[in-house]
């Protein structure tokens, strides 16, 4: 059976690495996406396991011939995913998780509509914006970017699949996980492979 795609998207100070990091440890079935990079490695980041470290030119080709899923541009790096090795991932029945913006979440929905999308929120704005400050580094014209990336990002929240509003972490891990479990039990998914045993015979 192939693999399923969970694409997971969140304003900057929801929590939404925790939340990820708690749903991975939870489920062996799931793998984080890897994608191509132009920025160096940092220590201890190995190529094929964090990133596919490529150089610019590679990249720029990449991005030309349409090999790639979705790309961004961040920070003055290019980062992108292989449309060949999503599909390799799915053929070997790996389920993929997907930590995009919304600019790369509805880029890779055109290539996999099948995909499973999800949006978590903070419980209000305000709290968006005391978690952000809490960090406590954050410069003011830093913080305002990302409230207002954040405003602009909730406005993308109608075509997304599901929402999960992490006011209590725990709820809010037992919601993604409840999702990545329906987001499995799909007819269309299952049905191919169960319809043999009911109509042989």
């Amino acid at each position: 059976m192939p693999g399923e795609i969970f694409v997971v998207t969140a304003p900057s100070g929801t929590g939404k690495t925790t939340l990820l990091k708690g749903l991975m440890a939870a489920d062996p079935r799931l793998r984080f996406s890897i994608s191509y990079t132009t920025r160096p490695p940092r220590p201890g980041e190995v190529s094929g396991r964090d990133y596919f470290f490529v150089s610019p030119e590679e990249f720029a080709r990449l991005r030309e011939t349409g090999a790639l899923a979705e790309w961004v541009e961040q920070f003055g790096y290019g980062y992108g995913t292989s449309k060949e090795w999503i599909l390799q991932a799915l053929d070997s029945g790996q389920d993929l998780v997907f930590d995009l913006d919304t600019r790369g979440a509805r880029a890779l929905k055109e290539s996999f509509p099948q995909g499973t999308f999800i949006f978590i929120l903070p419980p209000n704005f305000p709290e968006l914006k005391r978690r952000l400050q809490g960090r406590g580094d954050l410069g003011p014209e830093e913080l305002a970017r990302r409230l207002e990336q954040g405003r602009a990002e909730l406005q993308e929240i109608p075509w997304y699949d599901y929402l999960v509003v992490n006011n209590d972490l725990h709820l809010a891990l037992e919601q993604l996980r409840a999702i990545v479990t329906a987001a499995r039990c799909r007819a269309a998914r299952v049905w191919p492979g169960l319809e043999p045993l009911f109509t042989s015979g």
